[in-house]
């Protein structure tokens, strides 16, 4: 009898080995399933270098404002006040399925779009607004409930606790004076899978946004768009309410869209095979406790042509009140660096390149050459060496520009704003694989696999 029992045992372990190895090699083998989103640019003619820094200058200013109003849960600062978000994505809201584009932007956490409240719609223009009123599963928060205290809401007009449909508003404005307010709501989205197949998600949190003023919005700087999609680090982006499903991580590659015909760039929200097969380079996410919404990096030295430049690591750190540090971010396009660093590299640079100085230089940047009559010009190499023993090392075209016939410029500009912190911008990240891995606090980047999802 024993020697049955120990038969029968030996046979079921047996088959739960067999077992655990069989779906082992299909978990292997089996393909990632995550969220793929085309990246667009909607310019015909891409702005110019001194538009560029015009937008960017205004975007800072928003940047900085959240981290002077502390009081708040959540700094929501939206890069639609800037008119620099130059990356758009197509999202598909509601039941049925409206098509909206939104600016894609890593430094703000809120998803908003501009809505109608109609009854006959059929004047309006096609895409201009989320018709709210054509949904099924359109829905807003009560302004009871404890999702409308992450928001910020009017100082006018008490919740009225024992109506019954009284919904949360929200309404936050921009230090360019712009202006957004409606109501906070959930809804139904349907995105693409890289299978090719629908995905939808119920209940994704979003501003309905039913008045906005401003320049910023209703401003050309727009550019057609209908609202903005948030991928901060904080609870309410999308980059929060996918990742509990999809893996808490997205990548994204930044093709360069001034050349013809635009290539396409992609955001990927989830655990992509391309993105993990790689050849990645990781640095630590950096926590400022003073804003959950951006995604830090630490600097330890910039290096030109190999020859680490002098520059103090204090000059990158984050002080006890919030200020200094480096963030990247999609919607802004130049790199701005703390002016001690932004002086050595200019220095450096001026000294190593061989070229004559343009005759007439755009006006906003430091350092511009004239190339006529050299076909392929060459540039000291700048790399910079990151936290976690990683090296960002750059292609001169990601800092070096066309700004006019036969001259280019070096795109970085000087951070004079104390209170505020350097920026890398959407220019020097293009031709690299960003992944943004929320779980383990770290981004990574590669040149390896980018635009081919």
């Amino acid at each position: 009898m024993a020697t049955k029992r120990a038969t029968i045992f030996f046979s079921l372990l047996l088959f739960f080995l067999l077992s655990s190895s069989a779906a082992a090699a299909n978990r292997r083998t089996q393909k990632v399933e995550y969220l793929k989103l085309p990246l667009l640019h909607q310019d015909t003619f891409p702005p110019t270098p001194s538009q560029s820094l015009s937008s960017d200058i205004r975007r800072l200013n928003t940047l900085y404002s959240s981290l002077r109003h502390r009081r708040a849960k959540l700094p929501l600062t939206s890069g639609v006040s800037t008119g620099s978000g130059q990356y758009f994505v197509d999202l598909r809201l509601g039941t049925p399925p409206q098509r909206l584009l939104l600016v894609a932007d890593t430094g703000s956490d809120l998803v908003w779009v501009t809505c109608s409240a109609c009854r006959n719609c059929t004047r309006r223009r096609r895409n201009s607004a989320f018709l709210a009123r054509h949904s099924s599963t359109y829905l807003p928060y009560h302004c009871y409930d404890k999702q409308c205290r992450l928001v910020p809401n009017p100082r006018s007009g008490a919740c009225n606790h024992t109506r019954q449909h009284s919904p949360c508003r929200y309404e936050y404005s921009y230090s360019d004076g712009s202006e957004t307010k409606g109501f906070f709501s959930t809804e139904t989205t349907t995105l693409n899978a890289s299978s090719g197949s629908a995905v939808k998600f119920k209940r994704l949190a979003f501003g309905c946004s039913f008045e906005a003023s401003g320049p910023s919005i209703t401003g050309p700087s727009f550019n057609g768009a209908q609202g903005v999609m948030g991928l901060g680090r904080g609870s309410f982006s999308l980059a929060s309410q996918l990742g509990r499903r999809f893996g808490n991580k997205f990548a994204y590659c930044l093709m360069d869209y001034t050349l013809s015909p635009t290539p396409t760039s992609y955001l990927l929200i989830g655990r992509s095979n391309t993105v993990n097969g790689s050849k990645m380079s990781y640095t630590p996410m950096i926590n400022n406790p003073f804003t959950s919404t951006f995604y830090y990096i630490g600097i330890e030295s910039v290096s030109i042509e190999d020859v680490i430049l002098p520059i103090r690591p204090s000059v990158w750190a984050i002080d006890e009140l919030g200020n200094g540090g480096t963030v990247m971010d999609s919607g802004t396009t130049l790199t701005f660096l703390a002016e001690p660093a932004y002086r050595r590299i200019v220095q450096a640079f001026k000294r190593l390149v061989k070229l004559p100085k343009a005759d007439a230089p755009t006006i906003g940047f430091d350092l511009c050459v004239n190339v006529s009559g050299v076909p392929r010009p060459s540039f000291p190499k700048m790399s910079f060496k990151l936290s976690g023993d990683s090296v960002f090392s750059l292609p001169p075209g990601n800092y070096f520009i066309d700004t006019a016939e036969d001259v280019k410029c070096l795109a970085l500009q000087p951070l004079t704003v104390p209170s505020g912190f350097s920026v890398i911008g959407n220019l020097m990240q293009q031709g690299f694989v960003f992944e943004f891995d929320r779980d383990r606090s770290r981004i990574g980047f590669s040149q390896h696999g980018c635009g081919k999802p």
